[in-house]
Formats: C-alpha cells, sequence, structure tokens
C-alpha cells in the first residue's frame, strides 16, 4: 500500500490530462492518423508546442504513441474518446470532471467537516445542480443515464414481473431509456413518462424508435411538484442517491399520497454492504463520498432503505437484484407498497 502513494497523490494530473485531451477534440483529431503535432495544433485551435507536451504525456498514458519524431497515432484505448465512437468514454470524462466538480473535490476537507456539500460561492448551487444548468452536459449527463439504463435494463425484466400492472410511471425520465425497454418487454403495459421540457423530445424519439410510442404518454414535470395520482406502479430510477434522507423521504412521501392502496413504488438503486471489503470500497465507499461532495445524497445499506421507506408511509417489500451489467455496479428493485 506504502508503495501506492505517490501515484494517489499525483492523481489530479491524468484526471486532468483525459479532461483536456477529450475538451479538445484531441482523439478525434488523431483519428485519421498518424499526424505531425502542429497538424493536431491545427485541427484542434491549440499551441503547437504546448500540445506536442500533451501528446507526449499521453504517451505515457497509454492512449497515444509516438510512432516517429513528430508523428503521433491513437491506440486502441485511446480510440475510446473519439466522438464517434460508440458509448464513448469521452463524453463520460466530460461529465465526470467538470469544473465544478473539480472544486468541490478540492473542498473536501471542509465538506466531511461539515457534512454538507460544496456549493458554488456565488449561485449557491452543488455542482450537480450547476452541471444540470448547464445546455451541454445536462445532454451528456441524461445520454450517459439512458446508456447505463440500456445496459441494466434487460436484466430488470428477467428478474421483475411488470405484466401485473396496467400503468407504470416513471418519474425518473432518463430519456425515456427505461420505458421504452419496459414497454418492449411487456406488450400490456402502459407508461407514462415525467420529465423535463428539455429531455422530452429525447424521450419521444427514443419511444418511437422501440416502437412503443403508442403506449406511452410524456408529460413535462416539475421535480419539486405534486406526483400525479392514477398509476399502478410508479417508477424512480437512480434519484434517491442524489439527494439526503430529508429530501429523499419527502419524494417518497409525495409517491406515498398519490398512490392507490394496492399500487407499488419501485426504487431502482444500488444497496451498500453494511461492512465493505477494499473491493467494495471501490465500487461503494468512493461512489458514496462523491455523492456527498457533488450532490449531498448518499448511497445506502438495505437497512437504511428500509428505514428511509418507513418514515414515508411505505411499506418494504422485497429487495431484488439486478444482474449487473460489464463495468456498472449491482442494481437492485427495491419494491414497496403503502403501510396498511
Amino acid at each position: 500500500m506504502e508503495a501506492q502513494l505517490p501515484a494517489m497523490v499525483s492523481g489530479y494530473v491524468p484526471a486532468q490530462i483525459l479532461y483536456a485531451t477529450a475538451e479538445l477534440g484531441i482523439a478525434d483529431a488523431l483519428a485519421d492518423g498518424p499526424h505531425g503535432h502542429v497538424k493536431v495544433a491545427e485541427r484542434t485551435g491549440t499551441e503547437p508546442a504546448a500540445l506536442r507536451r500533451l501528446l507526449r504525456a499521453l504517451v505515457g498514458l497509454g492512449l497515444v504513441e509516438q510512432v516517429d519524431a513528430d508523428r503521433f497515432a491513437l491506440t486502441e484505448a485511446g480510440g475510446a474518446l473519439r466522438t464517434a465512437e460508440p458509448g464513448s468514454f469521452r463524453d463520460h470524462v466530460l461529465l465526470s470532471i467538470t469544473p465544478e466538480l473539480w472544486q468541490a473535490w478540492g473542498a473536501l476537507t471542509r465538506v466531511v467537516r461539515t457534512g454538507e456539500p460544496w456549493r458554488d460561492p456565488a449561485t449557491g448551487l452543488t455542482a450537480h445542480e450547476a452541471a444540470l444548468r448547464d445546455p451541454r452536459l445536462s445532454a451528456l449527463y441524461r445520454t450517459a443515464k439512458a446508456h447505463a439504463t440500456g445496459e441494466f435494463s434487460s436484466g430488470l425484466t428477467k428478474v421483475y414481473d411488470f405484466s401485473r400492472f396496467g400503468t407504470i410511471a416513471d418519474l425518473g425520465g432518463d430519456g425515456g431509456a427505461l420505458m421504452a425497454a419496459l414497454l418492449a418487454a411487456t406488450p400490456g403495459l402502459h407508461g407514462v413518462l415525467y420529465d423535463l421540457p428539455e429531455a422530452r423530445g429525447d424521450a419521444l424519439a427514443t419511444l418511437e424508435a422501440a416502437g412503443v410510442g403508442g403506449r406511452c404518454e410524456v408529460v413535462e414535470r416539475d421535480p419539486a411538484g405534486p406526483v400525479p395520482p392514477g398509476a399502478d406502479a410508479y417508477l424512480i430510477n437512480h434519484l434517491v442517491r442524489d439527494v439526503d434522507d430529508d429530501s429523499a423521504t419527502a419524494l417518497l412521501a409525495a409517491c406515498r399520497a398519490a398512490m392507490a392502496p394496492e399500487a407499488r413504488l419501485l426504487l431502482l438503486e444500488t444497496v451498500m454492504p453494511p461492512v465493505l471489503t477494499s473491493a467494495d470500497s471501490a465500487s461503494y465507499g468512493l461512489t458514496d463520498l462523491n455523492n456527498l461532495v457533488y450532490t449531498g445524497g448518499r448511497e445506502r445499506t438495505a437497512e437504511e432503505y428500509r428505514r428511509l421507506v418507513e418514515a414515508a408511509g411505505l411499506t418494504h417489500l422485497a429487495t431484488i437484484a439486478v444482474p449487473a451489467a460489464d463495468g456498472l455496479p449491482d442494481y437492485n428493485v427495491i419494491e414497496t407498497e403503502p403501510a396498511r
């Protein structure tokens, strides 16, 4: 472990190199390479000598190879940062290393001392709130969430029977990816998708592409507003983790107020083990700390979720594990009903 400390101390360096590479579009500029650094600089609007130094650093990270004294080429790993690459890692980099998030992590000592997330001194927004107000980052966030949803949705329909419901309401939106998967797998199911105005177009397109547009209504909704009644099941996808316990309880209580006695509220969330191993910490411990810094939210154990739903007037029925896709954390369906 002691030998790993120097790499930990300088961990900010490769993170910023990745961000600059993604932001400048260097992988796209090298896609038809190899090219000399001057040509890459012209394509990326950078200063040639400085760009050459960045390219040399990328050689050390295994993202670029230097083929001769002046020319550079993408490696297979570096190709993942191309814009046109399916499932491009570039979007993940731009979303994960935003200037606001960088500032937030720089305030970690204060965050731990106060228990409060970092907030922009000028606006009072958390890093997450600031990112969602940026049109480009907001679009990247929706794309990333839709991609993750698509990866686990097939496993979800294998472990949970949605055919017992007539209508399901998705309160998280995610651009329609989850709703499209559920409706495609469950022919008799109808959906109501509540989402932000800026996401409505993407949701309609996703549902139509899946051939289920005629079975789903897309409704613009303020997340802070009341939850509309009438659905047999309500679905919240990976949103409870983004808020603190008080806000989570309020959200779940609003759902409870809209639910008929026989309705179900389904939470799709990761569930943190009560005791973490070093391997668990990479998946849960670091993510939990990032939630504190970035959103003020938290990962929760099964018992913590049980207490949360009970505080909102709900009864926990079951927690069902969803098979994890490669590179993604385990998801669970936390099934609840109104307390009797």
